[in-house]
């Protein structure tokens, strides 16, 4: 169990996690306007356009460059949308949340989809076992939690009902490579 709130380097082993069979959501190359990622996360556009100014999610295939132009939000991007939106609606700080989202932007769909994040309200923990999760409520507090599973499954569900955009070659130099899924597209069409 990681807490989020720890600083980085505090000496945790990384364990090995089995990557799974399939790749989860739609593919890399698949984006979202603003207009759905916002009505999939059920957040406003206000909240959307301050959490990319101020870097909590910014979009991963394609940054707004100017007037007119459209940011494109990856399956990950929502993901991780929807998962802010559910600590915000339990009352966790936004600094909190910055602190917890800044430790799954290097992380892959694969990876985010195994884990539950459980907090008391102040301090996020991520757990990756049934035994983490009775160890937090075996301290007597009251904690929740948030099954990204859960998350995924239906995230997964309901997008695919939308509209998208594939990137094109031609787009490339638009692409802003901040994820593992857009950096794939870079080097194959290199």
């Amino acid at each position: 169990m990681r807490n989020f709130n720890e600083a980085a380097g505090s000496g945790e082993i990384e364990l090995p996690v089995q990557e799974s069979l399939f790749d989860l959501g739609p593919s890399d190359e698949v984006g979202y306007r603003v207009p759905i990622a916002c009505q999939v996360a059920g957040i406003t556009y206000r909240q959307l356009d301050y959490w990319a100014r101020t870097n909590l999610v910014r979009p991963s295939i394609r940054s707004a460059t100017g007037s007119g132009s459209q940011r494109l939000y990856s399956f990950k991007d929502v993901l991780v949308l929807k998962i802010v939106k559910r600590l915000l609606d339990t009352g966790i700080s936004l600094q909190n949340i910055r602190l917890a989202v800044d430790k799954l932007r290097d992380r892959g769909i694969n990876e985010i989809s195994e884990i539950t994040l459980v907090s008391d309200g102040t301090t996020v923990y991520e757990c990756r076992s049934s035994e983490e999760i009775i160890d937090l409520l075996g301290g007597g507090q009251g904690v929740f939690g948030i099954a990204v599973p859960q998350i995924v499954k239906e995230l997964t569900g309901t997008i695919s009902s939308f509209p998208s955009e594939r990137v094109t070659a031609d787009e490339d130099e638009n692409v802003v490579a901040l994820d593992e899924l857009a950096e794939r597209r870079r080097r194959r069409s290199s």
